[in-house]
């Protein structure tokens, strides 16, 4: 295990911080299923119990439409189902936090090309981060709705992230930029639930939201519109070539780089084969595109320059040796892990992560999430990457 590896700032002895009879806990909720029903189990322990829900869209900060999140209609469910289980609520407007912190990073992320992660960003800076300075004095813990367990180190107690039972709902992806501190007041009552049995429990429990669909996709997108409309209005559209990666033969026009991902399918009509993209040229704002076997499309490995681990204080020792240590890594959500040897400088965050395979349709800006077994170590936005084909083409 990796936990034994781990330098000696990881082992002072602590308490696990539990909850206990008459714990201040507050539930984050969100309208949906998932969070009414993580508040129905905890309205049956013995805490004092409250709910808030997050506005972080405002709909007015779009550019003449008014179709984003539909949080009035969620806000309406959420005090529904409190009305229920005769638990207190209270709205919270973080939108402009969101704004700062996860969307203008995003749309920067997005004008140079490059595939964000908004949701990965939302957890560690809104939901665990400008949440928790706005929740009531005296708070001892914060439940949210995700599918994820929370686990307290055998030696040291300190909290560890890991997989929810359910694998195909795990979404510690998403909780990986979580801080230890953060990690140390959250509660996952879903950690040992399917979908299923949520859905059977809010039934039983009367919730008018128990057979409400899952919301798909990024919240300020909405679920009426397409993606590459709403990033029109926030991105200046940048029009040019998409080349051949062998020939640089002209194929097509791109509307801007943002509109593409790596190793997504080209929209090129009069092809008789799929073509896929394989590389982006921000400084000659042009798409690369390429055979779905080509080697351009397998990254060999990853650098991220600013990991951050749960742990803050103690990455793996065997990290800063030539050797580094193993582990597994996820790059999308659902994506199965893979196996990786990770590699961290002395003198920085950066973080090298090789894959003992090639790995396709690897893009800069999508988040690297590392895990130990069920253990989710911590994350960080990949800045480079190296592809298989000649060193013209890498990066």
């Amino acid at each position: 295990m990796l936990a034994r590896a781990f330098n000696s700032a990881a082992s002072a002895l602590r308490t696990p911080n539990l909850p206990r009879n008459g714990s201040k806990v507050v539930v984050a909720m969100s309208g949906g299923v998932d969070s009414s029903v993580t508040a129905k189990l905890l309205a049956e322990k013995d805490y004092d119990l409250s709910a808030v829900f997050m506005r972080n869209w405002d709909t007015q900060d779009e550019s003449g439409t008014d179709v984003g999140c539909e949080w009035e209609k969620d806000w309406e469910d959420v005090q529904r189902v409190c009305r229920k289980l005769d638990i207190p609520c209270q709205m919270v407007d973080l939108s402009r936090e969101y704004w700062l912190r996860v969307f203008e990073p995003a749309i920067s992320t997005w004008e140079k090309g490059n595939t964000p992660n908004p949701d990965v960003q939302c957890n560690g800076e809104i939901k665990f981060g400008a949440l928790f300075d706005n929740l009531p004095e005296r708070t001892d813990f914060l439940a949210t709705g995700h599918y994820a367990r929370k686990a307290h180190h055998p030696q040291n107690h300190r909290p560890q992230l890991m997989r929810a039972n359910d694998s195909l709902k795990d979404q510690t992806y998403y909780l990986s930029s979580i801080s230890e501190s953060s990690l140390d007041k959250a509660l996952f009552p879903l950690a040992n639930f399917s979908k299923t049995q949520v859905r059977e429990i809010a039934q039983s429990a009367g919730f008018h939201n128990a057979s409400r669909e899952e919301s798909m996709g990024l919240c300020f997108v909405g679920e009426r519109r397409r993606f590459n409309d709403f990033l029109g209005e926030y991105v200046t559209p940048r029009p040019g070539p998409i080349l051949e990666i062998d020939t640089n033969v002209p194929l097509g026009q791109h509307n801007g780089l943002w509109t593409y991902t790596i190793g997504q399918g080209a929209r090129l009509p009069g092809l008789a084969t799929r073509l896929f993209i394989a590389r982006k040229d921000y400084q000659k704002n042009t798409m690369y595109v390429a055979l779905p076997d080509h080697p351009a499309l397998f990254t060999s490995n990853v650098v991220s320059n600013n990991f951050s681990w749960i742990w803050r204080d103690a990455p793996p020792t065997s990290a800063f040796t030539p050797k580094g240590f193993r582990a597994s890594v996820q790059i999308r959500h659902r994506m199965a892990t893979v196996p990786v040897t990770v590699r961290q400088r002395w003198t920085t965050n950066a973080v090298q992560i090789t894959f003992d395979e090639p790995h396709k349709a690897v893009a800069q800006g999508q988040v690297a999430v590392l895990y130990d077994g069920d253990h989710c170590l911590g994350c960080g936005t990949i800045d480079e990457t190296t592809i298989l084909a000649g060193s013209d083409l890498q990066k």
